[in-house]
């Protein structure tokens, strides 16, 4: 497992890097994404918005902004919808990257299988619980799919860990938009996850992430 925890490390580095990268050249869209949501009409902002959320797997994008404008533009309901295919669709790409780019690990024979184990036991938790997590959950979704995870299976527990940060940021932002509410539906999200790992930790078991 060497090989994978190595490249797990250098992912989550790169990542962080290149939101501090972003973050310093002020890229309008990933900093402020409500502007252009809010112009081109109604389907355009849906479009820009799970655009948004998709490319969170390799971008650093503000998905708690964006799932509040959601909220604001498109109601709870609709809102919560368009943010949960956004995430959803993260973790599927995710998955994608970490397939093609786990060719390219050379991991021997021994250490996949480990891996492979470890995903069927606890892949599908780690994608649950990591979910609300920025970094963490791009990581998560991109080596679960480098250690050979049904995609499928990674959209359904990305489905279920996503779903209360998608309702409780469209609801926040059916109510009013804001780095306020923001904060504390993310703090919110936070202490469901602890929750969520609290009662793993207490069962010791994982659903199923086997690959197809």
């Amino acid at each position: 497992m060497k090989r994978y925890g190595l490249v797990t490390g250098a992912l989550v580095l790169a990542l962080v890097t290149t939101f501090a990268a972003v973050e310093a050249a002020g890229v309008p869209v990933l900093t402020e994404p409500e502007p252009a949501m809010s112009r081109g009409g109604i389907a355009a902002a849906a479009l820009v918005g799970v655009g948004l959320l998709v490319g969170d797997v390799v971008l650093p994008v503000p998905s708690s902004l964006v799932m509040l404008a959601h909220g604001a533009l498109f109601g709870v309901v609709l809102g919560a919808l368009l943010s949960l295919v956004g995430t959803v669709g993260a973790a599927v790409a995710g998955v994608w990257i970490g397939r093609r780019g786990g060719r390219l690990l050379a991991v021997p024979a021994v250490e996949r299988r480990r891996a492979q184990a470890l995903v069927d036991r606890w892949g599908a938790v780690a994608v649950v619980a990591t979910r609300p997590v920025p970094v963490l959950a791009e990581a998560t979704a991109i080596m679960v799919g480098a250690a050979g995870a049904s995609p499928l299976r990674v959209a359904a527990a990305a489905a279920i860990g996503g779903l209360p940060a998608a309702l409780m940021y469209a609801l926040a932002g059916s109510l009013v938009v804001g780095l306020a509410s923001g904060a504390v539906v993310f703090i919110a999200v936070l202490a469901l996850t602890g929750a969520f790992w609290f009662i793993v930790a207490r069962r010791d078991a994982g659903p199923k992430l086997g690959g197809t």
